[in-house]
């Protein structure tokens, strides 16, 4: 790592777009195109509005929802709200005149034509996390640490544990970002935080440009979103960036050597520390794992011949895979960079109520394991949840969004039971089953297309709940005494489902309803 006291940001600023750093900067007047109407678009466009700058509000979408939200930007003082794709092509003037900032939500890309055209014009593009970097200084409230989390997979479960122990260390502090909360509105809140644990999209930081964290981690890193970034390079790099500007601690996966070379690269203020994690015994400089304990070679005096204990691996829960000790693990050197004690990890450990739809437990009936990881929607994560387990039902598939999977299935195909697919297009999936599991047995609802026609059937593919109760049926049919029956599809859900969510909770309640008819999985 090599240290710097200033910030280099990526775009071209004039003096008086670089001067607004704080909230009571002078924002008055401001011209701005805020894109995007979403969460975090009308959060920023309300943002600001309350700052007093001019601003223009650009959303493709014409939808109802989006007329609502145009009203109330309206009538707190947005200069206009264009709602249709036609607005959505070219920067609009604010005011008469040219736009002097961009404020994106993360979702649109790079070579969006608007985005593109103020890119041309030298008019700089922030994202809504780049805005709450800008106004996070107020005169009269306190300023929060950020603690910046990034990575594949893991980080909505790494930003709640964090959050949980700097709650147990009396902080006040909140998750925000892409977990859900806007992050504009938690800094908004008029009490302040302490500490703010921000989970970061590689999306959210391509717009970022100037953020200082804390402490700040990626999690891991594969291949994903290839076609938002254009290829993988630029995604990687995109991750990468959580690092810049660190001044405490970076925090880095010791098991996935990309994620290292990511710190040793990184610009950062002089006197911050590389720290790792493992699910492995740790190293000096290290978090890992000790004889079924969290320990800390890190953040303690003694850590050249010595650990602090932190928890035990079982207080993580009932199911405990090894990647979910990863991210506990990740968590606590975060926390621990922000001067929390050991016993903040563990009673925040205790206290962390996992979201659904993660290595979830549904059931454990008949010798069976019943396991909703619905948030598993690509390769890398479908891969953490199948190690965690000897002898797998699995159900999968989906909008694989282009990715292979003959690495997946060669890596796991000897923990598989049998495969239930799910998927308006099961094909990829399918093909790398009969490459590297030929044996495995394979079923395929008689509705969906194989790639190649109907599997016969219905020309009407079956989907939402209806498809997963078959699925569930099916997947019982197979399973014997000891299997895990694992829904971690490695793709995503939108063809056959309204969302992950919707895929996760239409499989617990297919097997929650099994289990009400006191049905049970045959015995070997």
């Amino acid at each position: 790592m090599s240290g710097a006291e200033g910030t280099t940001g990526r775009v071209l600023e004039t003096d008086r777009v670089r001067d607004l750093t704080t909230w009571d900067a002078d924002w008055a007047g401001l011209r701005v195109v805020v894109a995007g109407i979403g969460a975090s678009g009308f959060s920023a466009a309300d943002t600001l509005i309350e700052l007093g700058a001019a601003v223009v509000v650009v959303d493709a979408g014409a939808t109802a929802g989006n007329e609502a939200k145009a009203d109330i930007l309206r009538i707190v003082g947005a200069r206009e709200v264009l709602l249709g794709a036609e607005h959505a092509e070219a920067l609009p003037l604010v005011d008469g005149e040219q736009a002097e900032l961009v404020v994106t939500s993360p979702g649109w890309r790079p070579t969006q034509p608007l985005l593109a055209g103020a890119a041309a014009a030298g008019i700089p593009v922030w994202g809504d996390v780049e805005l709450a970097w800008r106004v996070r200084i107020r005169e009269g409230r306190p300023t929060a640490d950020w603690l910046t989390i990034t990575g594949t997979n893991g980080k909505t479960t790494t930003v709640g544990l964090t959050e949980a122990m700097l709650l147990a260390g009396g902080k006040r502090a909140v998750a925000a970002g892409n977990v859900g909360t806007p992050i504009l509105d938690v800094i908004r809140d008029p009490q302040g935080f302490d500490v703010l644990a921000v989970e970061l999209s590689s999306f959210q930081l391509h717009w970022a440009h100037s953020i200082s964290p804390l402490a700040s981690v990626c999690l891991n890193i594969a291949e994903d979103h290839v076609d938002w970034h254009g290829s993988y390079e630029a995604y990687l790099a995109a991750k990468a960036s959580v690092y810049e500007r660190t001044r405490v601690a970076c925090v880095y996966n010791a098991e996935q050597r990309e994620t290292e070379a990511m710190v040793e690269e990184a610009d950062v203020v002089e006197g911050c520390r590389a720290v790792g994690f493992t699910t492995g015994t740790p190293s000096i400089s290290m978090m890992g794992v000790v004889e079924d304990l969290l320990v800390d070679r890190a953040f303690i005096e003694q850590r050249k011949d010595s650990a602090a204990e932190l928890a035990s691996v079982s207080e993580l829960g009932e199911v405990v895979p090894r990647h979910f000790v990863a991210n506990a693990l990740a968590a606590a050197a975060l926390v621990r960079a922000a001067g929390l004690p050991a016993a903040a990890v563990r009673d925040g450990i205790r206290a962390y109520q996992p979201g659904e739809h993660r290595i979830q437990v549904v059931a454990n009936e008949g010798g069976v394991l019943w396991i909703n990881d619905s948030k598993a929607t690509n390769p890398h994560a479908a891969s953490a949840s199948l190690a965690s387990f000897q002898s797998v039902v699995w159900i999968a598939g989906g909008l694989s969004k282009g990715v292979s999977y003959d690495d997946l299935v060669t890596r796991h195909a000897r923990r598989l039971r049998a495969v239930v697919l799910v998927g308006q297009d099961p094909a990829p999936l399918q093909a790398a089953l009969a490459r590297h599991a030929p044996d495995v047995p394979v079923s395929l609802h008689p509705s969906l297309h194989t790639g190649h026609g109907h599997d016969g059937g219905s020309s009407d593919p079956v989907t939402g709940d209806a498809l997963m109760q078959w699925v569930v049926s099916e997947a019982a049919g197979m399973a014997r005494d000891g299997d895990t029956v694992l829904l971690a599809p490695a793709a995503a859900s939108m063809d056959q489902f309204s969302s992950y969510a919707h895929r996760g909770a239409a499989f617990m309640a297919a097997v929650r309803a099994r289990g009400d008819q006191g049905t049970t999985a045959k015995e070997s």
